[in-house]
């Protein structure tokens, strides 16, 4: 369900500290607690899911991305024929939520600032508490946002049906081989901002092959949520998924 990692913050969740610890076996203790915790969390989460037949994809990148950008484009266009939550995960303020209010979807913020130490993630107990807020018997599909980061949302299953990376091109072609467990954990990679292609130096097919790397036949789209380009296909993947479909591995 998920891998412990620490970043050396002084917070008890999930991330202890390990100066805390005088031992190893008290470090596996707490290690073990943490990810029980969540796995527990999440399997009540599937549960629920399953109870109220909706498709839980969990969307998750670095940092500027164009996540937000990529879900106000993906509810214009599927919230007139498909029931959709959202679940948007954030250190601080709505402003993501606020930009996703009036599209049609249903959302949740979670804040991990607010009550859970200021996660760089969320984890299943975090989503746990973002569900009274939403109609999930009312509704086909739930899209979480993640917390911007490359490393720490890949860790930490919450209950979901698929997970989705959004990759940018502004990033680099380096970044499957410097991050590995995102790009291993996902079923899709959505590389955006090709509309800035013409204006970099980012090499796409040394990309595909770094990423083939770590993740031998993952899915990948080409899309730009600026411009529109591979959103509609990405829309056909989300239908699908909601269809009970297996992912596509297409590569467009």
């Amino acid at each position: 369900m998920g891998r412990f990692h620490a970043h050396g913050t002084d917070h008890d969740h999930p991330h202890p500290d390990h100066s805390r610890y005088g031992t190893a076996t008290e470090r596996v203790e707490v290690l073990e607690r943490i990810l029980g915790e969540n796995e527990r969390a999440a399997r009540a989460n599937r549960d629920a899911f399953d109870a109220a037949g909706v498709t839980v994809v969990n969307l998750m990148s670095g940092p500027g991305a164009g996540k937000t950008t990529l879900l106000v484009e993906t509810l214009r266009r599927l919230a007139p024929r498909r029931r959709i939550g959202v679940i948007e995960g954030d250190i601080e303020t709505s402003l993501d939520a606020d930009r996703l209010a009036g599209l049609g979807a249903s959302i949740s913020l979670v804040n991990t600032g607010n009550g859970f130490g200021g996660e760089c993630h969320l984890d299943a107990p975090m989503i746990a508490s973002a569900l009274p807020r939403l109609p999930l018997a009312d509704l086909d599909l739930v899209l979480i946002e993640n917390v911007g980061n490359l490393v720490c949302p890949a860790e930490f299953a919450v209950g979901e049906d698929r997970r989705v990376m959004v990759f940018s091109v502004t990033e680099g072609e380096e970044k499957p081989l410097k991050y590995p467990v995102m790009f291993r954990a996902v079923d899709l990679v959505l590389v955006n901002k090709i509309d800035l292609l013409p204006y970099l130096d980012f090499d796409l097919p040394a990309f595909r092959r770094n990423l083939d790397a770590v993740h031998p036949g993952v899915g990948v789209r080409m899309l730009s949520s600026r411009t529109g380009a591979g959103v509609d296909a990405w829309c056909d993947w989300l239908v699908q998924s909601s269809q009970g479909l297996g992912p596509s591995t297409e590569v467009g």
